[in-house]
């Protein structure tokens, strides 16, 4: 009977924010005005020309190595791409070549919505990542900034200067010990934690019963992601002139990137608009959201209005850019690259 108390009030929860809406129905809208696009375009590939470098555009199958290989090494942390059913031993050694440390992160190379993303803190975690990944997958230097944003740029090909469309700022998944309570039930005093009750238990099995000393902070999901546990939340009036001549000068060195979402941990905002301590967690292309509509203070009109608008760059975007001999996707390799996606998927989902 609790559990279905538990599970009733999750569902209202789930109802009234829209935020855990499923992705089809939020995007309801946006079909109509993609569709319109595509038949301005004559093609519904058109996203292929949004970022002409990057597989796809960065809308579907697009490796992470390979964008990673596009921006300079001193903006992100030294990552190394593992092939699927690469033996254990083949992977340490490239992790000691490497000198990536414990902790670190394993992430799949080509990703969904972060997934699969775990932190390793020992070879015997590996070792179970290594057995149980059956797609290639990156090994990842742990990025050591406590704050993360998604900063959202956008550049037209005939501009030097991009503009910053909207800014999230991440709150992790901490829970703060008061002394008498466990880990479990401080997760299941926020609706928002208590939807991860689940994996958290596959995670961390007994150690949720640890009662935390009063005040002490525990980050159960460091990573900055919604569908994770992590609150997003609307960042947009850190856009400044200087941060994003700072974030445009860091672009331009990107070749081919023109419209996406920029995943950064950093120290605090003064030192990254000075463009020192921060580094890009992920550079997500033309299936990039504007991350801050996700913010609880938000209605779905403002979602909707938001995510038009960004389709609607994406699309002139890749318009200009076939004007200047890009090209778009066949109908055929389309097709051929969205059943690959769904297969990926469906083995991320299920890892």
């Amino acid at each position: 009977m609790k559990s279905e108390t538990i599970n009733v009030k999750l569902f209202f929860h789930k109802l009234f924010h829209w935020e855990y809406w499923p992705f089809w129905v939020v995007y309801i809208p946006i079909y109509f005005l993609w569709s319109y696009y595509a038949i301005r375009a004559k093609t519904i590939f058109f996203f292929n020309a949004c970022n002409p470098t990057i597989k796809n555009g960065g809308f579907i199958m697009e490796s992470k190595k390979e964008i990673y290989n596009l921006i300079p090494q001193q903006y992100f942390p030294k990552t190394e791409l593992i092939l699927e059913g690469t033996p254990l031993k083949e992977v340490v050694a490239i992790i000691e070549k490497s000198d990536i440390n414990y902790p670190l992160i394993a992430k799949p190379d080509i990703g969904l919505r972060g997934s699969a993303v775990k932190k390793i803190h020992n070879t015997e975690e590996l070792k179970k990542y290594v057995e149980k990944a059956n797609f290639d997958f990156l090994i990842q230097d742990l990025i050591t900034y406590e704050q993360e944003i998604g900063i959202f740029y956008v550049r037209f090909p005939h501009e030097k200067e991009g503009r910053i469309t909207g800014i999230v700022a991440k709150e992790f998944l901490i829970v703060t010990g008061n002394g008498t309570s466990t880990i479990e039930d401080l997760v299941k005093k926020n609706p928002r934690y208590e939807m991860q009750l689940q994996t958290l238990k596959k995670e961390f099995g007994l150690q949720l019963n640890e009662v935390l000393p009063l005040d002490e902070k525990r980050n159960l999901v460091p990573y900055g992601n919604h569908i994770r546990g992590a609150k997003f939340i609307n960042g947009s009036h850190w856009i400044t002139q200087k941060l994003t001549h700072t974030i445009n000068e860091m672009c331009l060195q990107i070749p081919g990137f023109y419209f996406g979402r920029l995943d950064v941990m950093y120290r605090s905002i003064e030192e990254l608009e000075e463009g020192k301590n921060f580094q890009i967690v992920e550079l997500n292309g033309a299936a990039s959201e504007p991350t801050h509509i996700y913010d609880p203070k938000h209605s779905i009109f403002f979602a909707w209005a938001t995510l038009a608008r960004h389709i609607s760059y994406m699309y002139k975007i890749s318009i200009a850019n076939h004007k200047l001999g890009v090209p778009y996707l066949s109908h055929k390799e389309g097709m051929k690259e969205y059943r690959l996606h769904n297969l990926q998927c469906k083995k991320i989902v299920h890892f």
